[in-house]
């Protein structure tokens, strides 16, 4: 990956918008966007205002994750520190690239896993130092983590920033595949779910495979009535669109195939909301409707019978109970029933919890997360930790988008630290979710903490758009890679 792959993406653009029958100008007049410094990701302004800002503070930095946001933040931080000591600790030898990418693996649009894939040397910034093994433990009282090596580490000041685990193993049925990640070893994952229609884009190898099931699922609606069933977990997941994204992509192949009228595709959600901003759940519920597909909530995923092709719901429900004459109220009593939904094809979205021997640490909490400020990223407790990304307990903020905002928090206010201030930089809890609705429209969904939409164009912010397609699919890649990894985007 390099300035010729964003090139090229901006060249596809600019071909597919010729075909549209409008300028360039226009096109991207009418989205909004800035032109060539926004495709850039403002590298060139931005790297100016790095250099002015250089920070003569010392100590040694760590960081555990060596993923979009880990290598961000220390590309960031070589910059804005004259006498740089960063150290990534990260076992992968790949990372992804453009994780949202998944979705377009798993329906076709991306020919090839490889497209979001690449060697984490590549992108390691000049300068860090990169230890290619496992955090395992977690001293903070003696600024000390363990590796799976017995190495012992130390350090001044500590950045968490490694993801997610993929919790199949609290899935009846899928014991045997336990944790897993998004990048590395799926072959459990492969496995277990073989050729039974069971899937998942969660992970870039089960991506591909979720291709290859949902191509013989298409075959079979084009003879026969067939069942869809996509869910939603009882944790807080990466990309709170996924679930909702892949369904919509299968009913857009569908209708290509002319074998939508045989199919039938409902959504299971634990919450009670389509989407966790009003203005958008309602724009989700009437596409829905006019898609014809049916969504329950309240039901969560507890069990799998991969040959017999069910799937096990926990639908929970709240019942009036008694009324207490003190709290002059009434009781409330939680009902459950398990629901069992035949299927032909499933898409699991796993429950998901940071790595177990972070969040049964001392760094971790009792929800599993690295507890932080919200606002300014720095651990509750340990005033020399910052966490940020997936990991970090800040509600809304599991996407890529989500990350682009919060590392230069981070980074600001570890700088703070390092010289003896206080953190002043705020995190507003900015998301970015473009949810695919169709081949070829996507709904830019950004908001924060206010639960409001909070567009960063002039457009109606629910309108399903031809241009953030292209964006999403052709140039946040590129603008990912080329931008964030050198810490200017």
């Amino acid at each position: 990956m390099n300035k010729n792959e964003l090139k090229k993406a901006i060249e596809i653009v600019n071909s597919e918008i010729k075909k549209a029958g409008i300028s360039r100008r226009d096109a991207f007049k009418l989205a909004g966007l800035g032109g060539a410094a926004y495709l850039a990701g403002g590298s060139q302004a931005q790297a100016a205002t790095i250099a002015k800002a250089s920070s003569e503070a010392k100590g040694k930095i760590v960081i555990v994750g060596g993923g979009l946001a880990g290598v961000s933040t220390a590309a960031r931080l070589m910059s804005a520190l004259k006498d740089a000591d960063i150290t990534i600790i990260e076992p992968n030898p790949k990372s992804v690239s453009y994780q949202p990418g998944a979705t377009l693996v798993a329906s076709g649009v991306y020919k090839s896993k490889n497209e979001l894939l690449y060697e984490t040397k590549d992108y390691m910034p000049k300068g860090v130092k990169w230890i290619q093994d496992k955090a395992v433990d977690f001293n903070p009282e003696a600024n000390k983590l363990i590796l799976s090596s017995k190495e012992v580490i130390d350090y001044d000041y500590l950045i968490v920033a490694a993801g997610i685990t993929l919790d199949y193993g609290v899935i009846k049925g899928l014991e045997e595949v336990g944790d897993a990640y998004s990048v590395g070893d799926a072959s459990k994952i492969l496995k277990a779910f073989g050729d039974s229609g069971v899937t998942t884009v969660y992970n870039i190898d089960s991506s591909a495979h979720m291709w290859e099931q949902t191509q013989k699922f298409i075959e079979k609606a084009k003879k026969d009535k067939v069942k869809a069933v996509f869910t939603a977990p009882n944790t807080a997941i990466k990309c709170g669109g996924a679930p909702k994204k892949v369904m919509y992509l299968l009913n857009s192949r569908l209708n290509e195939a002319k074998a939508r009228a045989n199919a039938t595709l409902t959504y299971y959600d634990d919450g009670g909301k389509l989407f966790g901003v009003k203005e958008y759940a309602d724009a989700i519920e009437k596409q829905f409707i006019a898609r014809d597909m049916k969504w329950n909530f309240n039901h969560n995923l507890i069990a799998v019978d991969i040959s017999k092709k069910i799937a096990t719901f926990d639908k929970h429900w709240e019942e009036q109970g008694e009324y207490d004459e003190e709290l002059k109220e009434y009781d409330k009593i939680k009902k459950h029933l398990n629901v069992e939904v035949p299927f032909d094809f499933l898409h699991i979205t796993p429950p998901q919890k940071a790595p177990d021997e972070i969040g049964n640490s001392a760094i971790g909490s009792a929800k599993g997360w690295v507890p932080v400020n919200k606002e300014t990223l720095q651990h509750v407790k340990y005033k020399n930790i910052f966490s940020i990304g997936d990991i970090a307990a800040v509600p809304m903020g599991k996407t890529g988008g989500s990350v682009r905002k919060q590392y230069k928090v981070l980074v600001d206010n570890l700088i703070l630290v390092m010289e003896g201030k206080e953190p002043t930089e705020k995190y507003g809890g900015y998301t970015v979710c473009p949810l695919i609705t169709d081949i070829g429209k996507v709904m830019l969904a950004e908001f924060d903490w206010s639960a409001k939409p909070t567009p960063s164009f002039p457009l109606d912010p629910v309108q399903e758009r031809w241009i953030w397609w292209l964006m999403k699919v052709y140039l946040l890649k590129p603008m990912t890679m080329y931008g964030m990894l050198s810490g200017k985007a």
